[in-house]
């Protein structure tokens, strides 16, 4: 895994624009796990990496109840809540295996994987944590696999 970089995130604003950062570099397969406590900005980091796939009006809405939400993009991104899950097993029921098969997965509260996500998933994948920051937030983000070398062309604008 790469060594981590971080981002002062001042306002949810910042947050949208490091997942529309993230997006273009997602290819099928890879991962984008998203650690942090409630109300980090986790589903707003998703919201933007989404709408910068699929479009700036998506409908993105948070699928805690639902578990998963699949979108039809290039390539086509799944985003999935585990906070619910009580097993690692249920991940594969509501279909980490096939979104990953077909496209690539947003993963919020991946600690429910157990104590290895890395089991459930490709080698290919990105961590981002977020953690309070004086008034914002702060990134914490790192690769595995081939993130360890597109981490380096992961600009994020102002």
């Amino acid at each position: 895994m790469s060594d981590g970089r971080e981002w002062i995130l001042p306002d949810a604003g910042a947050t949208t624009r490091l997942g529309a950062a993230i997006a273009p570099l997602l290819a099928p397969g890879e991962t984008v796990l998203l650690y942090g406590p409630l109300g980090m900005g986790k589903s707003t980091l998703a919201r933007g990496l989404i709408r910068a796939l699929t479009r700036p009006d998506e409908d993105v809405p948070s699928p805690t109840f639902t578990l998963v939400q699949f979108y039809e993009s290039d390539p086509p991104v799944a985003h999935f809540d585990l906070y619910r899950l009580t097993r690692p097993e249920e991940a594969a029921e509501i279909g980490l295996d096939e979104a990953l098969d077909e496209g690539c997965a947003v993963i919020e509260w991946p600690e429910r994987l157990g104590d290895d996500p890395a089991a459930w998933l490709g080698p290919d994948r990105l961590t981002v944590t977020l953690a309070e920051q004086d008034e914002g937030r702060r990134a914490t983000v790192s690769g595995a696999g081939a993130w360890e070398a597109k981490l380096k062309d992961l600009h994020v604008r102002p």
